[in-house]
């Protein structure tokens, strides 16, 4: 059985860097990664992605339980691929390492027609880290993400802040919620290995 609780790793919304943060997780972290849905570029999976900027031998890459042709979100993607998602197929895969999952887009991303990303992290019973991006609604954005595993009692073991730095709302973000930081990253517009190191030292785990 698990002793180590998976970690889940998702954002505030769609593109705010959750596949970087997730490879800084996993390589700082030696943990195994699971991607549970792929939606869109299987050529160029988020898989692939984190393979190829992680340098430790001991990770572990886990197939999806579900690997979607279109770039949409994962109901409107099955839908269009003529599969079903049903909850019962995610099952963790087994392993004695630390687990960091990678979600779909945001919390509120539906799965199929009553079950969203947010209950797949309930289902999985992991802990959360939340990759925050400073932009017009920010704000808003982190703190209903926030409000929402507050209410699905989902533990947050932080936020991740990806990119340019804004005192104003990360400060407010930080007081209003009492969420730690787990640390702040830059902007890697092509991440790779060795930017992935060095960002793994700027985050407290």
């Amino acid at each position: 059985m698990h002793d180590k609780q998976p970690i889940f790793i998702t954002g505030i919304g769609t593109g705010v860097g959750k596949t970087i943060v997730s490879a800084i997780i996993t390589e700082k972290l030696k943990a195994d990664y699971w991607k549970p849905i792929q939606s869109g570029d299987l050529d160029d999976s988020d898989t692939l992605k984190v393979q190829s900027l992680v340098s430790n031998e001991i990770t572990k890459f886990h197939p999806e339980a579900y690997r979607l042709t279109q770039p949409f979100s994962p109901h409107k993607s099955a839908a269009i691929d003529k599969v079903t998602i049903n909850s019962q197929n995610f099952t963790l895969p087994q392993t004695d390492n630390q687990l960091v999952i990678e979600g779909a887009g945001g919390l509120m991303v539906p799965l199929n027609d009553n079950f969203l990303i947010i209950d797949l992290i309930k289902q999985l019973n992991a802990k959360v880290i939340l990759v925050s991006q400073n932009y017009l609604g920010s704000i808003n954005h982190t703190l209903l993400s926030l409000y929402a595993l507050k209410t699905y009692n989902i533990p947050v073991m932080g936020i991740i802040f990806n990119g340019v730095e804004d005192i104003y709302s990360k400060s407010y973000i930080l007081s209003y919620s009492g969420i730690p930081e787990l640390g702040q990253i830059p902007m890697y517009d092509t991440p790779n290995k060795k930017s992935i190191i060095e960002a793994a030292a700027l985050i407290n785990l």
